[in-house]
């Protein structure tokens, strides 16, 4: 197993030829994510409003239809796209008994609109403590978060917030056999690779969320068509994502992250899907300290190793007789390997 470094000693100055590695930001601060706000949902929040875990972000139509009413300027002002109408008072015309959002006016009619409406409405809870930086109808709601941020590859789902829980090494898998409803209310960190049935079995036993380092198309698919009929049941579900942190191709999650996820296990934590990220509130992530030799090859036949570097290598010929700009890397058991210095990558 490789080992992860972190120290709290840097070099006293970084080698010029270490600027040629790439390098990864571990944290991101400033981060802003979006939450979908289709026509017909209602923003229960304002542009500058602040917002806590659990306050009501927005009003979700289930089972959203369109209707054609009459609207008339003197029922609420002058009728806009976007803008929330409600029959007047007193008014029994079987049209008007309806409620919702105005999308446009039907074309060679007049005084009549398309209405977006709805029987069963679901608020929508922020995951996040942050601010509200816009408000789009018809369009999403913007939010930025008070935390920090590890951004990942993409996500699916819902966003979501819950416990951090390690329920497996960076190279493990987690099967379904292994969720329980002990799980519940938590963001289990479950390795390499899970697939279509444990993520199903999860959100039947309550885990608000899965972060894993890789998950093939085939079980995203799956996992996507479940969720959709899940969506389309008559009952609410609560909200439940898959964070994928690096791709497709199976590969342990990066020393340098199962760090920072061993760090803030056991506390509450935000997974976002637009973007993907996951975010740390509290405890300054930034108490981790990475070395600065630490690399990761990132591409090649060793993709997913890590080490450290050992000191330039020069031009070297690899495959197909290209001659590359390398670096010594250490890895654990083998003699210093030559990698060019494009297929590495370190975290800062």
């Amino acid at each position: 197993m490789t080992e992860t470094r972190t120290t709290t000693e840097a070099p006293a100055a970084t080698p010029a030829w270490l600027d040629e590695v790439p390098v990864r930001r571990l944290l991101e601060d400033g981060l802003e994510t979006r939450f979908p706000l289709p026509p017909g949902d209602r923003p229960l929040v304002e542009p500058g409003a602040a917002v806590l875990p659990g306050d009501p972000l927005l009003e979700h139509i289930r089972g959203r239809r369109i209707h054609d009413v009459e609207v008339h300027a003197g029922d609420a002002g002058r009728p806009m796209p976007g803008s929330r109408w409600a029959p007047a008072p007193g008014r029994r015309r079987r049209d008007r008994e309806l409620e919702g959002e105005l999308l446009a006016p039907v074309p060679g009619k007049n005084d009549r609109w398309r209405l977006v409406t709805g029987d069963h409405r679901v608020v929508l809870p922020s995951p996040v403590a942050g601010l509200v930086t816009e408000v789009r109808p018809g369009a999403e709601i913007c939010v930025r978060p008070h935390g920090r941020a590890l951004r990942a590859a993409f996500a699916a789902g819902s966003a979501a917030r819950g416990r951090l829980e390690l329920a497996t090494d960076p190279f493990g898998e987690l099967r379904p056999g292994g969720i329980d409803v002990g799980r519940a209310g938590s963001i289990l960190v479950v390795g390499s690779r899970i697939d279509a049935e444990a993520l199903t079995r999860a959100r039947a036993m309550g885990v608000r969320g899965i972060v894993v380092a890789t998950l093939p198309g085939k079980e995203l698919r799956d996992f996507q068509a479940s969720e959709r009929r899940q969506r389309a049941a008559l009952h609410a579900i609560p909200p439940f994502g898959v964070l994928v942190l690096e791709g497709a191709i199976r590969r342990p999650i990066p020393g340098p992250v199962t760090a920072l996820l061993e760090r803030f296990a056991g506390q509450e934590v935000a997974l976002l899907v637009d973007p993907p990220a996951l975010v740390f509130e509290g405890e300054d992530p930034a108490s981790v300290e990475i070395d600065r030799a630490w690399v990761r090859i990132r591409s090649g036949p060793n993709a997913g190793a890590e080490g450290r570097l050992l000191g330039p290598a020069g031009l070297r010929r690899f495959a197909a007789g290209v001659q590359l700009e390398a670096a010594f890397v250490e890895l654990e058991g083998e003699p210093p390997l030559a990698v060019p210095l494009g297929d590495l990558e370190r975290y800062a």
